[in-house]
């Protein structure tokens, strides 16, 4: 099995270029980011062609994260706002060889206008990736976590990627999240299987290593593996402490 470090929960102590190289180090093959805005995009760059380490994915803008915003494209009334911040991303996805953006919907709170927005949003997403060979992620988070969010369950996010049919449209199968919104996670990744387009994982309730906890997901992603899941699974936890002490499970599991 192989692991990416999501630098928007670990080594956030250091600047993204020297994040990516702590994650180079601590022997991850590969990263994957929040919002990596602030920082000059041909600095990353650098750090991911001197590492060696592909960057898997980034997030469209979250909006105005003081007033509680938590992304846009679910937002009636945004769409320019958030059609800018989807061109701002895919612009950095293009420059560092990132292959994957998380289109973030937005707190809503479900309404039917927020659906028709966050639908349009994403086809025009869909539409201005294709010509990059970018894939478009949207990821269910769970209510506990994010009260209010627009997209908040497997069976939504699959209804969507259906109704769109678009080839590069795919969902991130965050196990934290999937865990606390119903379990099952095995079985629901089997039936999803063709429709995902990244995995991320964490320990659950905690959201901390993923060693412990009610999930065993060493046995987990073994499975996923032998149901020919070939990418690295993303590794977005928040450390209990030190980071560097924590990183037991990824030499552990490092055999399967």
């Amino acid at each position: 099995m192989r692991f990416s470090a999501n630098l928007g929960f670990l080594f956030t102590d250091l600047p993204l270029p020297q994040a990516i190289r702590a994650a180079r180090g601590a022997g991850f093959d590969a990263v994957e980011c929040h919002f990596p805005y602030a920082v000059p995009v041909s600095e990353v760059a650098a750090a991911l062609a001197q590492t060696g380490l592909p960057m898997l994915s980034l997030n469209t803008p979250p909006g105005d994260r003081a007033r509680g915003e938590f992304g846009l494209a679910a937002l009636p009334g945004r769409e320019a706002q958030a059609r800018a911040g989807i061109a701002q991303a895919l612009d950095h996805a293009a420059a560092m060889g990132t292959c994957a953006v998380h289109v973030m919907a937005g707190i809503t709170h479900g309404a039917a206008e927020a659906e028709a927005a966050f639908r349009a949003n994403l086809a025009h997403a869909c539409d201005l990736a294709a010509g990059r060979g970018i894939t478009i992620l949207i990821e269910p988070l769970n209510p506990r976590d994010v009260p209010g969010y627009h997209l908040a369950s497997l069976d939504h996010a699959l209804r969507i990627v259906a109704a769109l049919d678009r080839p590069n449209l795919k969902i991130m199968f965050d196990c934290y999240h999937m865990q606390i919104t119903g379990g099952d996670l095995l079985t629901r990744f089997r039936a999803a299987r063709d429709r995902i387009g990244h995995v991320q994982f964490a320990g659950v309730p905690d959201r901390a290593e993923p060693d412990r906890g009610e999930v065993d997901f060493r046995w987990l992603l073994s499975e996923f593996a032998a149901e020919g899941w070939t990418r690295p699974f993303g590794a977005e936890y928040r450390p209990r402490g030190d980071i560097a002490a924590g990183l037991g499970w990824l030499s552990d599991w490092r055999g399967g």
